[in-house]
Formats: structure tokens, C-alpha cells, sequence
């Protein structure tokens, strides 16, 4: 009988750790642990790979705006030309050209020129004219002037230094290299955190970092088009205010004073979040939002002077109010939760159950 297959008995093997699991009990294991069980050393191995791409990343980031650095200065120069053409002389002055260039401005008394007007600006080109073999200047009043011509102000940026220009370059590959690369780096670290969430907590981090993403662009783009323009306008004539000159600009200086600003409102723009993240963990609602507003607006117009790079008091205003509407948008969010939670809380009573 023990040789008869019919009858032969399979000893029963108990489960060997080592062998590992079957693709069902690797999904479940995925879907209620977070992701495949691994040994530190191999975490350690998929951290230095991701380290590796996101210092790869960075780099071919700095090489790409190293290379188009010309393109990047265009750009960064937008809010300055915008500022220089919306504001135009209050006073007639009377300008000198010669070619493009704006060779001096003066008030009507200072030129000598009779008959000349007080009410607006007076433009005169200078032009090279032969007498015999002699060579004089002539000047002729410009009926249609460029628009450097009657402009407030008309700055200059300057290189001042052997290694300024090199200086500038370096900033605008290092501010660009990492903007352009952020998206990439998020990603090969998303790569690396991803794995050993749970289903809810990825569709958290996936949401937050939507948000996060468009809130810091919105605000980017708020300083680029709206508070940039505003804040270099008012600069200068504050500048002119005092006294002083502000035709001629450090190149250096510029750059890294819209790339910082640009920054800090885009972390600025972050505040909705951040209170929304406390008011989702229990730490805030909309009583204690409300409560709190005459603090924020202590505390937002220092976090607005602290990102105002020039201190001028309208620029800090224009930043403040903005944060201000974002607290207040997040107080109004914060208080539909809180109601949409009473009413859940409510309908599941005993009371309205039975």
C-alpha cells in the first residue's frame, strides 16, 4: 500500500519566510502596509539612485539656463521696461537726442529756449551739419519722439566690474537651473516616498502638492506681472525724492532682487495651505481664524516687510493685501468644513437615524 501512488501521503511543509509571497498577497501587503517589505540596505540603494537623478536634474537645469542666459535676462527685464513706460513726465522738460540716445534732460528755464513749453515734454535731435569744411551741431524740435524720450525715467542696468557680468550669469543659471529642475526632482522623490504610502495618504500628498504647486506659481506670476512693476516704479521716485539719481543700475544687484522677490511670493503665497493643512489636523477652525485676524495682520505685515526687498512702505501694502485675501478665503473654506461636518455629524445621530 505505501507503494500504491493512491495511497502515497505528501508531507505537509510548513511556509518558508524566505520564498516570499503570491501576487495577491503582495497587493494586499501594497494596499495596507504601504508597499513591498524592502531591506534597509536596499532603501539606502533607491535613496542614492534618487539622489544621483535629482543632482543630474539640477545640473542639466543649471547648463540649460547657463546657455540661455541672454533669453532669461529678457525676461527678468520685462517689469522694468513696463515700469519705465507707465510713468511719463508731470512736468515739460526739454531732452536732447542724439540718435537713441537721451544725452541730457533739463527744465524749459535751464535751456535758454525761448517760447519753449512748460506743460509737457520738448524734444530736440541733435544732427551733425557741414559749413564749408566745418562740422556743427543743429538741433530741430521732434514732432513724434520715442518713448525713451518723454519717459520719467529711463534706467540703465551696468555691469560695474571686471566680473560682474560673470556674477550675473551665475545667479540666473543657479535661480533658473532649480526652477526649471524642480518639477523632475519632485518627481524622482515622489518616486522614492510614493511606495510606502497607504492609497489615502498618496491621494493626500498627490492633492497638496497640486496646490502647493499652483498657489506658488500664482504668486510668482503676482509679483512678475503686478507688485514688480508697481514696486521699481515707486522705487524710483522715491529715489528721485530724496535727491538722487536713479538712471544707472547695478546689473547684479537687479537681477538678484526680482529673482528673490519673485521667490519669497511664491513661498508667501503657500499661507492658504499651511492653514488649511492645521484645520484639516484639528489645530484651527474658523472660530479660532476669526479670532486670530487682528494678530495676522500684525503678523502679515511683518512677514511683508520682510519679503520686500526695497522696505517701501506701498510696496509692503501691496503685499500684504493679497496674503490678506488669502486668509480670509481660507477662513471662509475653514468654516464650510466645519459646517459641512455638522451637518455630516448630524444626519449620523441616533436621534435622526431612528
Amino acid at each position: 500500500m505505501a507503494d500504491d501512488p493512491e495511497y502515497t501521503l505528501t508531507p505537509s511543509v510548513p511556509p518558508d519566510p524566505d520564498r516570499g509571497h503570491s501576487d495577491s498577497e503582495h497587493a494586499d501587503a501594497d494596499e495596507a502596509g504601504g508597499g513591498p517589505v524592502k531591506t534597509f540596505l536596499e532603501h539606502l540603494e533607491d535613496l542614492r539612485w534618487t539622489l544621483i537623478k535629482c543632482a543630474v536634474a539640477v545640473f542639466l537645469g543649471f547648463i540649460l539656463c547657463l546657455s540661455g542666459s541672454n533669453v532669461v535676462i529678457q525676461f527678468l527685464k520685462w517689469p522694468l521696461t513696463v515700469a519705465e513706460g507707465m510713468r511719463h513726465s508731470t512736468e515739460g522738460r526739454v531732452v536732447y537726442l542724439l540718435g537713441t540716445n537721451v544725452l541730457t534732460r533739463m527744465t524749459p528755464e535751464d535751456s535758454g529756449i525761448p517760447g519753449v513749453a512748460t506743460n509737457r515734454d520738448t524734444v530736440f535731435r541733435l544732427s551733425p551739419v557741414q559749413v564749408g569744411t566745418n562740422f556743427f551741431l543743429s538741433f530741430r524740435e521732434e514732432t513724434n519722439p520715442p518713448a525713451t524720450a518723454t519717459r520719467s525715467f529711463d534706467v540703465q542696468l551696468k555691469t560695474l566690474g571686471p566680473v560682474t557680468a560673470f556674477s550675473v550669469v551665475m545667479q540666473i543659471a543657479m535661480f533658473g537651473g532649480i526652477t526649471v529642475s524642480i518639477p523632475f526632482v519632485l518627481f524622482f522623490i515622489a518616486q522614492f516616498i510614493l511606495p510606502a504610502l497607504h492609497h489615502h495618504e498618496k491621494a493626500f500628498v498627490y492633492k497638496v502638492s497640486g496646490w502647493a504647486t499652483f498657489l506658488f506659481l500664482l504668486g510668482v506670476a503676482f509679483c512678475y506681472f503686478v507688485l514688480l512693476v508697481i514696486c521699481l516704479s515707486t522705487t524710483v521716485s522715491f529715489s528721485n525724492w530724496l535727491g538722487f539719481a536713479a538712471d544707472e543700475w547695478k546689473a547684479d544687484e537687479y537681477i538678484s532682487f526680482v529673482c528673490w522677490f519673485m521667490l519669497g511670493m511664491g513661498v508667501a503665497f503657500q499661507l492658504p495651505l499651511v492653514l488649511l493643512t492645521l484645520v484639516k489636523i484639528g489645530i484651527l477652525d474658523a472660530a479660532k481664524l476669526s479670532k486670530f485676524r487682528s494678530y495676522w495682520v500684525v503678523a502679515g505685515l511683518l512677514i511683508a516687510a520682510f519679503i520686500t526687498p526695497d522696505g517701501n512702505p506701498l510696496n509692503m501694502l501691496l503685499l500684504f493685501l493679497p496674503l490678506h485675501l488669502l486668509y480670509e478665503i481660507s477662513l471662509v473654506i475653514a468654516w464650510w468644513w466645519g459646517r459641512k461636518a455638522a451637518k455630516a455629524e448630524a444626519l449620523a445621530s441616533p436621534d435622526n437615524r431612528s
